[in-house]
């Protein structure tokens, strides 16, 4: 039960649905609305944002630039642990909600507002992740969510409402999918692409050219790694942000990072998605090669074993909970030393290690040649392989 809402901070895109929201709230709750926009990359997106909302009914309109933040505070870290949910799935719009959640609670703070808002359905996993995050930050915060309020269930009738509110409505050409933007990805859902036999038209696509119009050549790139943090391209030092774009740009230009995926959502139905991620493809494909020669092989086993739940973390919006603490800083500890260069070749679609080095690396070819050498007595091997087989022999013989 929702007590008195005074003031309110809603999480604002500018798009239809949010504008609807701000007149929306004004109206059922009396309330004064100020309105958040974090700025992730959405690039042309947030053209005229602060004039919109204001036009709209916000008494305030808040817009931070939040993309150094995102890629380091939240990009970086996940890539550390090469997280992947359900095999293909790198989290890009999972990352995005803590970051918005926390600046929506910090601004309610400074305003002295008693709820905060967001535009997420009662059907997807963006209302779980907005509203763990949210109360996790503040336990007394309140969340007004109008998609589990209203009755408007339709494009047409949030147009209604904004054509009887005079509301402007953002004139766009109507796509048959939902997007999601931020500078680590873009994500569609939703429309055509519920059908998952249906292929995803290829005007679709944002951040990539398709593979087959990719240039005939391929493009190398060097990934700089210092302690697992990706830090250059090309040897020139960059800041997180513009590292990311960069590889965007590099990977989007050779068709790199398209996704096509079913996958399990929070809320118990399944979903497809298609997403688009050139640069984390690029930097989870340079991120392993560096790991490669540099990690111990039972820190990388334990790392790996201890990713797919991390990624159900990430995903199922528990970021500021104690467990993703506990593996944030184990995950962090295993980087120590994943310092080298990955050399990456992009050609078609393809994402190819085709180089790594490291000053601190743990192979050398001395140990594994098949020449003479001080290091490992082949002999030894008959010993450990016996022992190992101990237990299999003894299986055998008690089955016979």
């Amino acid at each position: 039960m929702k007590g008195k809402i005074q003031k309110v901070v809603v999480a604002y895109s500018g798009g239809l649905d949010t504008s609807v929201i701000v007149r929306w709230l004004i109206e059922t709750y009396s309330c004064e609305v100020i309105t958040f926009t974090a700025d992730l990359g959405q690039g042309e997106e947030l053209d005229g944002i602060e004039e919109k909302a204001v036009r709209t009914g916000a008494s305030r309109a808040y817009v931070e630039d939040l993309r150094e933040e995102f890629v380091r505070e939240y990009v970086f870290p996940v890539l550390m642990a090469n997280t992947v949910y359900e095999g293909g799935y790198l989290l890009g719009t999972s990352l995005a909600r803590p970051l918005i959640s926390k600046y929506l609670v910090d601004i309610a703070a400074r305003e002295g507002a008693d709820a905060v808002a967001h535009g997420a359905t009662g059907k997807g996993n963006d209302q779980v992740r907005f509203e763990l995050a949210a109360y996790a930050l503040n336990p007394n915060i309140q969340v007004v969510a109008p998609w589990r309020e209203w009755n408007l269930d339709s494009r047409e009738a949030l147009i209604a409402y904004a054509d009887r509110h005079g509301i402007p409505v953002p004139v766009t050409k109507e796509r048959p999918y939902s997007t999601d933007r931020n500078l680590f990805h873009i994500s569609f859902e939703g429309g055509i692409l519920e059908d998952p036999w249906q292929a995803p038209p290829e005007e679709m696509f944002v951040l990539s050219v398709s593979p087959e119009k990719a240039p005939d050549r391929p493009t190398d790139v060097e990934i700089d790694f210092q302690d697992g943090i990706p830090t250059a391209v090309n040897g020139k030092t960059l800041s997180p942000a513009a590292l990311l774009a960069e590889l965007n740009r590099l990977g989007g230009k050779n068709g790199v990072g398209r996704v096509d995926l079913v996958e399990n959502r929070f809320v118990g139905m399944k979903s497809r998605g298609v997403y688009e991620t050139p640069g984390g493809t690029i930097l989870h494909a340079a991120h392993r090669a560096v790991e490669s020669l540099t990690m111990d092989r039972e820190v990388m086993h334990l790392r790996d074993s201890l990713m797919p739940r991390f990624a159900e973390l990430v995903y199922n919006g528990f970021w500021f909970s104690p467990e993703m603490a506990l593996l944030q800083s184990t995950m962090a500890e295993t980087q120590t030393g994943v310092t080298g260069t990955a050399r990456i070749r992009l050609y078609k679609g393809n994402c190819t290690v085709t180089g790594r080095r490291a000053e601190g690396s743990l192979y050398h070819p001395g140990f594994a040649t098949f020449e003479a050498d001080q290091v490992y007595d082949q002999k030894d091997a008959e010993g450990f392989i016996r022992l190992h087989a101990l237990r299999l022999r003894i299986r055998n013989m008690l089955e016979k």
